[in-house]
């Protein structure tokens, strides 16, 4: 990822983002949103990536939504933080292909790993652009499971 975030994400300049960790190639923002620092996550066939079991592997928002299922979330209409709930917003590019997902923090922001690079905390929108596209779905689960 370019060491110049703010040219690679502009909406970041007014999202008074921090880079909270080191870049690694360990894991991707979906493994960072499902908590997992250990393995790389995306629906790829006979790869290096992990995919759950009994999800079709796919690069489609319906398949990403039914792989954060495996861990308790559902579909939720609320971006915003909410009392007992965890939340993971869903990026699609024009074509509604998933290009990247970011996990609420419990002060409302998210946080986010790019690609290989840093992890960040960012408000929403700070990543919304040419390359992440937009959220087009946030999922939530209860915090106490």
């Amino acid at each position: 990822m370019s060491e110049d975030l703010q040219g690679v994400f502009p909406h970041l300049v007014r999202s008074a983002y921090a880079i909270t960790s080191p870049s690694t190639p360990e894991y991707n923002c979906i493994a960072w949103a499902a908590g997992d620092t250990e393995r790389w996550w995306w629906p790829l066939a006979g790869s290096f990536a992990y995919w759950p079991s009994n999800v079709p592997v796919q690069e489609t928002l319906d398949a990403f939504i039914k792989a954060f299922g495996t861990l308790g979330f559902i579909p939720c209409e609320n971006k915003n933080i909410e009392h007992g709930l965890e939340k993971i917003a869903m990026y699609v590019d024009d074509t509604g292909k998933p290009t990247h997902a970011a996990r609420q923090l419990p002060n409302g922001r998210r946080t986010s790993k790019l690609g290989q690079g840093q992890d960040i905390e960012h408000e929403l929108d700070g990543l919304t652009g040419p390359l992440y596209g937009t959220v087009a779905q946030v999922l939530k689960r209860p915090i106490d499971r």
